[in-house]
């Protein structure tokens, strides 16, 4: 399992909690951390302290990165009115490759990379992503991300994620 440490992905995200002046502290979990559940389990914490990193494409093809905690979905209608848009569109497996550097199920909110080896000229990454983090997540005192690997993780706080992504807080859900 150390082996994942070496990664490329994960290694991106260390280097990017460093230079946001934040503990690189990430650490492999035996279980798989592809789902919020999973993660929450595999941690022994509760699902809500689950950072998950949501992306959705926007109409003018930019990426929504939506870090929610594990107790919500996402409410696009809700996030759509929030950044202005009339709807979210789905980001497919290949879209969030290209934006971010991650395959699904490993995203972190930091350390994106680009990839610039898309197969159509249309899909080549430039311009800005949009992030919006879960005012939700506030309600924890440490809160878990995906670190670049399904099975990867680290620990953060509210605050902390806000400033090393420029995130702003909104509420994603409904439901609380």
């Amino acid at each position: 399992m150390s082996a994942i440490l070496d990664r490329p992905a994960v290694q991106r995200v260390r280097d990017a909690l460093e230079r946001a002046g934040l503990a690189a502290d990430i650490q492999v979990q035996d279980g798989s951390s592809r789902s919020a559940v999973e993660a929450a389990a595999s941690l022994g914490i509760t699902v809500g302290q689950i950072a998950s990193s949501i992306i959705f494409r926007l109409p003018n093809d930019l990426p929504l990165l939506v870090i929610t905690s594990g107790r919500h979905r996402v409410n696009e209608e809700l996030v759509a009115r929030e950044v202005g848009v009339p709807e979210l569109l789905r980001a497919d497996a290949h879209y969030v490759k290209v934006w971010s550097g991650f395959s699904i199920g490993g995203v972190a909110p930091v350390g994106w990379s680009p990839q610039r080896r898309a197969p159509q000229p249309s899909a080549e990454p430039s311009g800005e992503v949009t992030i919006l983090i879960d005012e939700a997540l506030n309600d924890y005192d440490v809160i878990w991300a995906a670190a670049g690997h399904p099975h990867a993780v680290f620990p953060t706080s509210f605050a902390d994620l806000q400033r090393a992504t420029g995130a702003r807080a909104v509420k994603v859900a409904l439901d609380d």
